[in-house]
Order: C-alpha cells, then structure tokens, then sequence
C-alpha cells in the first residue's frame, strides 16, 4: 500500500469509526477502533527506514502499546496501564532527541501546573466518590503523560509536539468526562484529537519532518 494513500485511508476510517459505527456490538466497535490504530502503525512503520534505528523502534512500541490500551480500555485499569507504558516509550524515544533551549525548558512551568490542576481534580473526586483504588494509578497516569509531552516539546519535532499535546489534551476530556462531568460530544473530541495525536507522532518518524526553526543546543552544551 502507498504511504502517500494510507493517510487517507487513516482519515476515513477514523472518521468512520467516530461518527458511523454504533456502540452495540461492543466487539465490533473495538475492531473498527482498532483499524485506524493498526494503519497508523503501518504509516509509521513505513515512514521508519533510513536514518538512526532507537527512535522509530520505540515510537512504535509506544503505537503498539497504546493500540493495546485501545482494546482494553473498557478494563480500565489494564487500559491505563498499557498507555502508560505506551508513554514511557514515547518519553524514551523524545528524550534521546533531546534538543535544550531555554524556552522549551521553560515549558515544563506551565506543564507541571496543568498537571497538578487536573491531577489534584480528578484525585478529589474519585476520593469522594469512594473510588480510591483509581488514586494511585489515574494520579501515575497524568504524570507521565505530562513529562512525555515535556520530552515531545524538548527534541524539537514539531509533529511530535503536536501530536503529544492533542494526546494530553484528549485524555483530559476523557478523564474529566468520566470522573469530574460531562463534556458535550466529548466521544467526539475524544478520538477526532486522539487519532489525529497519534498520526502526528507516527509522522515524526519520516526524515526532516517536524524540525523546529528555533537554535538548540545539546545537553552538554547546556550544561557549560
């Protein structure tokens, strides 16, 4: 299959998903869930020859995982669970391009403050409605989905930037949604950010894609 056909193979089956099929049969509805997930891997995968191996190799571990998360999000916990490792890869890979500049460091302020916000919110809430098995793992869960996006702004991909945001921004109004109160058309807003999150990060695996402009330095530079 042509990779230049297969984002919009990805776009229709995305919008397919979202807007056509229903909720029941529940198994259904996983499969055509899935399908944009495993088109993405493929965009990703193909987009991964040439250049440095570790960083694709651990994006699409991360695409891997969080297709998983996918299929069992309806068990919450090992849903979570397996985006969270998901996002670990994805730190890893971010993090090895580690490109220093003063304003992207920065970023970590509001970040961190967002963080703390939604974090402290969703706590209080499962705390009062007696759900305080979820603390630990929601609290593990916004924490690292914080520092991936911190690491996608810190290697200076602007299609992983994108792409980390939309997924943080996605899993707020999921969770917010689900914990906190409703969010109009929030299944919408859900998955529109999050497949569009996930394409954009699989994008940042094709060479020259999503460079910033701004200088940089490296690590040890900084350092001095």
């Amino acid at each position: 299959m042509s990779s230049a056909l297969l984002p919009v193979l990805i776009l229709m089956m995305g919008l397919i998903y979202i807007f056509v099929i229903p909720s029941d049969p529940e198994g259904v509805k996983i499969v055509f869930k899935l399908i944009p997930m495993a088109l993405i891997l493929l965009y990703a995968y193909l987009g991964s020859f040439g250049g440095r191996r570790r960083y694709p190799a651990l994006v699409l571990s991360g695409l891997l995982f969080c297709a998983v998360g996918d299929g069992t999000l309806r068990w919450f916990v090992v849903g979570l669970s397996a985006f969270l490792i998901g996002h670990l890869f994805y730190m890893s890979a971010f993090f090895g391009r580690w490109r220093f500049s003063r304003l992207r460091f920065a970023t970590i302020v509001p970040i961190a403050v967002f963080a703390f916000l939604m974090g402290s919110k969703l706590i209080s809430t499962l705390a009062a409605d007696g759900k305080t098995e979820l603390i630990v793992p929601v609290a593990a869960y916004v924490a690292v989905i914080s520092l991936m996006a911190w690491s996608a702004i810190m290697s200076g991909n602007r299609l992983a930037i994108a792409g980390s945001l939309l997924f943080m921004l996605s899993d707020s109004i999921l969770s917010w949604n689900m914990f906190v109160s409703d969010v109009a058309y929030s299944g919408y807003w859900i998955m529109l950010t999050y497949y569009a999150a996930q394409f954009l990060i699989a994008g940042s695996l094709r060479p020259g894609s999503g460079k910033s402009s701004y200088p940089s330095v490296s690590y040890r530079d900084s350092a001095l």
